[in-house]
């Protein structure tokens, strides 16, 4: 990789949220980062607590890190945070409530941005009111870069670059089947009950909503979300509904539109439970489980006892029960005449802070240092999802840190 050097900016990256529970584990990982390091790269930790965030600075041992106080409300001080800033990470969330500010100050100020919301409504806000000024001003405003939706995004971009290059094709369909070991944050899930709350179930269930004007088909029948059960030859296994389906297949489309997919793509995605009888029962209550808990979920009292007991903002799994999940997403694409190209992207640790901070942060560094490598040149920008605005780079890198991600050999 060719790393460019350091801009103007008083800032390389500014990591938004250092102080909440993913917030702390990208300060670990930018402290101990080799390119950080020896290319000197100037990074500060933003929040809203100068006491929170320099406690953060002595744990994370990183005393070369700025400290930069700014609340998510203030106007001011969000400008003030995007204007001394080449990159803005962003782990602030719910960020319907704590990231609108921050976006626009960042297309204002030509300060590129990445973050790890789930929340497509508040994506599809953002689209619609900046992401033609983005584009002109060649900023990169890139949501979903956690594990939601980069494993997903990626996925379909490495099924279609295999399809042409094995075989000469194009590729008009991909599933990913995911295998998940790790818990939840508190942040997380106060991003899914504030959708809950504010009324927008319907918004999240359009399949394409964050599609570009004019670019969902007719006939939304063949993208509808997985409801029930499937025992998937291809797989080899039983499936069932993915809990973050309505967000990742939502990114993956968009891609579709901003990349130019075949007009017919399809994407989706599912939860893999295994082989047998077990797995096929587990299949089905977990279907019948994920519809009944989203209605119960649309009730406020339900919705209330759930947020009492699930874990705070700002809290989350244990070191070692981090260090013990995992993540695997097989793959499977398909041409119209039949051809079909395999692969896998896998990672050790908790999917949805190891894995999530990991993706993060090397989204960031490819901003950062390797921009004139990016899809589109230095000018391209726009509200973007993590494969139009990264493309191989993000794939490099995610290499280069341990992830796998790869293509299975075609069989002679």
């Amino acid at each position: 990789m060719h790393a460019q050097p350091p801009t103007q900016r008083k800032y390389d990256v500014v990591l938004y949220g250092a102080s909440g529970f993913v917030g702390r584990q990208t300060v670990a990982y930018f402290a101990q980062h080799p390119q950080v390091k020896a290319l000197g790269l100037t990074w500060a930790l933003a929040g809203r607590s100068q006491e929170k965030l320099e406690a953060v600075r002595a744990a994370c041992q990183a005393p070369q890190a700025g400290i930069v106080v700014a609340e998510a409300h203030d106007a001011t001080a969000m400008n003030a945070l995007a204007k001394n800033a080449t990159v803005v990470l962003s782990t602030a969330g719910p960020f319907a409530l704590y990231g609108s500010a921050l976006v626009a100050a960042c297309v204002k100020h030509g300060t590129h941005y990445v973050d790890i919301t789930g929340e497509t409504p508040w994506v599809r806000d953002m689209i619609a009111h900046h992401h033609a000024a983005a584009a002109r001003k060649g900023v990169r405003i890139i949501p979903f870069c956690g594990f939601d939706s980069i494993p997903s995004d990626l996925s379909a971009r490495m099924a279609v670059q295999a399809m042409a290059e094995r075989y000469s094709e194009v590729c008009t369909s991909v599933k990913c089947a995911f295998s998940i070991r790790g818990g939840f944050n508190g942040g997380t899930l106060a991003s899914l009950f504030n959708i809950l709350a504010t009324g927008q179930r319907d918004a999240v269930a359009d399949p394409f909503l964050l599609n570009p004007p004019g670019t969902a088909p007719a006939d939304v029948h063949n993208h509808a979300d997985v409801k029930g059960p499937s025992r998937d030859a291809d797989f080899g296994a039983w499936l069932g509904p993915f809990f973050m389906g309505q967000i990742n297949t939502r990114v993956v489309r968009r891609t579709a539109a901003l990349l130019n997919y075949p007009a017919n793509f399809q994407y989706q995605e599912y939860l893999r439970l295994g082989r047998g009888p077990v797995a096929a029962m587990a299949a089905t209550s977990l279907s019948l489980a994920s519809a009944s808990s989203q209605m119960a979920l649309r009730l406020s009292p339900v919705r209330k006892l759930a947020e009492r007991l699930m874990p705070a903002p700002g809290a989350g799994p244990s070191e070692a029960s981090m260090d013990g999940g995992s993540f695997k997403c097989q793959w499977v694409g398909q041409s119209d005449s039949g051809k079909v190209v395999r692969g896998l992207i896998a990672d050790q640790g908790d999917p949805g802070n190891r894995a999530t901070t990991k993706m993060l942060c090397e989204s960031a560094l490819a901003l950062a240092l390797q921009l004139d490598e990016l899809p589109g040149g230095r000018q391209h920008g726009g509200l973007l999802t993590p494969v139009s605005g990264l493309g191989d780079v993000l794939v490099q890198r995610l290499r280069d840190a341990g992830m796998i991600l790869q293509v299975t050999p075609e069989k002679k």
